[in-house]
């Protein structure tokens, strides 16, 4: 029977995964001071290792497409290379928030701007929208 027990239940005051802490930062905060929090969230204390234990083992239970067959149409199911999960994940992208300042989201608006023009030669076509459509990207946007 697989184990369905709660990271909370692992969780001992004063184990971190420090490897995964973030870092002081100087950059400017875009959050308004009423939304910021006031203590710490109540996060389980447990170590990085447990952490990747519980939620590798919790992840066994989803159908995967490395694992298991996907019947499904060829408007759904798109080979994702991993290393464009790697590019997309740099802290440049992963970490940028829709209601960022404007001047702080020139960087990626430009390559967003050089990937839509980009596509556009490359097709041969007046312009092309970034915007998720319908099947797997329409269902990974939400």
């Amino acid at each position: 029977m697989p184990d369905n027990h709660l990271i909370f239940e692992e969780s001992r005051d004063g184990c971190r995964a420090l490897a995964q802490w973030p870092g002081a930062s100087n950059k400017p905060c875009d959050i308004p001071a009423h939304l910021l929090r006031t203590k710490a969230p109540a996060l389980p204390e447990v170590s990085e290792l447990q952490v990747t234990r519980h939620y590798t083992n919790l992840s066994r239970k989803n159908f995967s497409i490395d694992t298991h067959f996907y019947p499904l149409g060829s408007c759904t199911m798109k080979l994702n290379p991993r290393a464009a999960h790697a590019f997309a994940s740099l802290a440049g992208f992963l970490n940028h928030h829709p209601l960022s300042l404007e001047e702080h989201s020139q960087g990626l608006l430009a390559c967003l701007y050089e990937l839509q023009s980009m596509l556009a030669d490359i097709t041969g076509m007046p312009g092309v929208a970034l915007s998720p459509m319908a099947g797997a990207q329409g269902e990974f946007a939400g």
